[in-house]
């Protein structure tokens, strides 16, 4: 591992700290003390602590869950770190990270408000939604006033829970396709190298857009998935990526 930067390797030792102590304490699920806290739940969920912004980046939902995602950091967070040094890197990860959890977060409060909103034009009171849903709990006479969709966005959004690293990933992902678009990127599960410029969007359109966002299943590809993080993370680091491009002959540049 002689290509690996410093604040890359702490990273990679506090998210397998993270999931060694998870996993050392119960199920990945609300059983788990440590995943009910350290997990990003829904703003007004009782559940919910300001400090699952950051920390749910920490958390791993499975082993694969966190070994791709650790293996993605190693292999484009070192490239980065070794241009940008460790402190805009740094900033450059927890920034789509952040970027990531809004855009999720601002979809599910859309998702939540529209069902909460159809409940209440139907005669329920919103107080009596919150203590059910708070409780764990749904009233299958929802179903009867909601679509099927509509039902699985609005309860989705306040009972689900978001972890990993992805967001902040996909920040990266785009940032090495943008720096680096004729790279040539050799996949185990593809046989023939793909160039970045083209692995990184076509990735995101069948992974994040057709199987997520589209809900068109194949295998189970792309379920429960937190899509809308993936595509947070991607803008996020997008943005930044072409900012700095941009303005780095200039006095806006990073130092």
């Amino acid at each position: 591992m002689r290509n690996l930067t410093e604040t890359v390797k702490q990273l990679l030792i506090v998210n397998v700290l993270f999931f060694v102590g998870t996993m050392l304490l119960g199920n990945f699920d609300f059983s788990n003390p440590a995943f009910r806290l350290l997990s990003m739940s829904f703003p007004g969920n009782d559940n919910f602590h300001f400090w699952q912004i950051l920390t749910h980046m920490f958390m791993h939902g499975s082993f694969m869950h966190i070994f791709f995602n650790m293996f993605a950091l190693y292999s484009f967070g070192s490239v980065l770190e070794n241009i940008w040094g460790s402190k805009k890197f740094l900033f450059f990860y927890f920034s789509c990270g952040l970027g990531a959890i809004a855009l999720h977060t601002g979809i599910n409060y859309y998702f939540f408000n529209e069902g909460l909103a159809t409940l209440a034009n139907s005669g329920f009171s919103k107080t009596d939604v919150l203590q059910i849903l708070n409780e764990g709990k749904i009233d299958t006479r929802w179903q009867e006033i909601m679509t099927v969709s509509e039902f699985q966005n609005f309860t989705g959004a306040f009972l689900g829970n978001v972890v990993g690293a992805s967001g902040a990933i996909y920040g990266l992902l785009v940032a090495f396709a943008f720096m680096f678009p004729n790279a040539e990127l050799a996949l185990m599960f593809i046989p023939v190298p793909i160039k970045a410029k083209y692995f990184v969007p076509v990735w995101m359109l069948l992974y994040d857009g057709f199987f997520g966002i589209l809900g068109n299943s194949f295998m189970g590809i792309g379920q429960g998935v937190a899509h809308y993080a993936h595509i947070g993370g991607a803008v996020t680091g997008f943005v930044m990526v072409w900012y700095w491009k941009k303005n780095q002959f200039n006095d806006k540049r990073w130092n």
